[in-house]
């Protein structure tokens, strides 16, 4: 059969850890709290058309040639000047690669660090794109929880002593996927120290850093980094544009080089016509000033969903109360099935969405939480399907609890 002839990677009994996992649901009512979307309402459409318009008119015919295979020179130094403004690290033009979202970027690391079994640490739970890649590599995973201040780092060294060969950890350190948790500035340089004492790699994934409500973005835990053991990477499609699809990462020498290597063997180089555009933006537009638009538009977002949490959750439900990002992280009694309800009640009945807590573990083997995006939805629309939401889980509550 076809089939067999796959590689084991893409074997096509075994789902990629992001198929199916955002329901649809054709009823004009329905409400989705899943995908973690932006708000395109909020996108700079004018200004980025103007930015390519530029960019054509600059560079014409040569602009839709080969361009150089880490990506554009001037704006990887702009991204370079702003990580080191707000992510205290101090790095060049020569080590930021730019990627086909931030999703390549992980996907490029798993691929020059992995080999089948290879042991890698990830926070409990995590972001399933993150999964995804990793999955393809087949590595053997270590979890690890979080506090309410980021990664437990005492787990984390019981099971670095317990397993001394763990090669990577993943982790999403600022407005977390998919729990809104961030880590402490302590914990992000212990976290290095830990790195050089058991040798291992840091892949810091923070997409979401510049949305805080309230607070500046913390140091990078790249900025701790001593022996160029920690990769960075960010994304565009947050604070800009996704169909941009422009991510990047900071890499020092030897990494850089390992990654750039099994990335000259997906592609040649990522779209040079859109990195020109993003490089004219950048030049003609304040993005600080896009981004606060931003942060006060989503602080308000969160406000309602945390609101609507304590306004409809049962007692039994406990969540989270992010800082910044997208998601909000609910917790129920350990017998309720988050995915089976969706399925079988909350989707068919309250038409609302959301994606069950199982998908952001490695082994899938939590059952009882659930993921809410509320970055797309009016505060009104939030209230109305936290509501409806509420009103399904109360009564999986209150079925669920034994009888006295």
């Amino acid at each position: 059969m076809l089939k067999d002839l796959l590689a084991t990677r893409a074997n096509p009994d075994v789902p990629s850890a992001l198929s199916g996992l955002f329901t649809q649901d054709a009823d004009p009512s329905a409400i989705s709290f899943a995908a973690g979307s932006p708000n395109e309402s909020l996108f700079p459409v004018a200004a980025v058309q103007r930015a390519f318009n530029t960019a054509i008119a600059k560079q014409g015919a040569h602009l839709f040639q080969y361009q150089n295979p880490q990506g554009n020179p001037a704006l990887r130094a702009k991204l370079a000047a702003r990580i080191g403004k707000w992510g205290q690290v101090t790095t060049t033009a020569e080590h930021v690669v730019l990627t086909v979202g931030g999703q390549q970027a992980i996907e490029l690391v798993a691929k020059a660090l992995l080999n089948p079994g290879d042991e890698v640490a990830v926070e409990v739970p995590t972001y399933v794109g993150a999964l995804a890649a990793l999955d393809l590599y087949q590595p053997t995973y270590y979890g690890v929880g979080l506090q309410s201040d980021g990664i437990d780092l005492d787990a984390l060294e019981t099971t670095l002593k317990r397993h001394p060969g763990i090669k990577l950890l993943y982790t999403v350190p600022d407005f977390h996927n998919p729990t809104g948790i961030t880590m402490s500035v302590a914990k992000r340089e212990q976290l290095v120290a830990l790195a050089n004492r058991y040798d291992f790699i840091i892949l810091e994934d923070s997409p979401y850093r510049d949305l805080g409500y309230e607070q500046t973005p913390l140091p990078a835990i790249k900025s701790f980094d001593t022996e160029g053991r920690v990769v960075f990477i960010s994304s565009l499609s947050k604070i800009l544009m996704p169909a941009l699809r422009t991510g990047w990462l900071v890499a020092d020498d030897t990494l850089l080089a390992a990654i750039m290597k099994v990335r000259l063997a997906s592609d040649l180089e990522a779209t040079g016509v859109t990195h020109a555009a993003i490089d004219a933006y950048l030049t003609a537009n304040d993005l600080d000033a896009h981004v606060d638009v931003l942060k006060d538009h989503y602080r308000v977002q969160c406000a309602a969903m945390v609101a609507a949490l304590g306004k409809y959750f049962p007692d039994e439900a406990t969540f989270t109360t992010p800082a910044g990002g997208f998601f909000d992280w609910v917790t129920l009694p350990k017998d309720i099935d988050t995915g089976a309800l969706l399925r079988e009640q909350i989707s068919p009945t309250a038409h609302v969405s959301y994606v069950p807590g199982t998908n952001f573990y490695p082994n899938r083997d939590v059952h009882n939480s659930l993921r809410l995006c509320f970055s797309g939805l009016t505060p009104t629309v939030i209230d109305a399907g936290i509501h409806r939401l509420g009103d399904q889980v109360k009564a999986a509550v209150h079925e669920a609890k034994p009888v006295v």
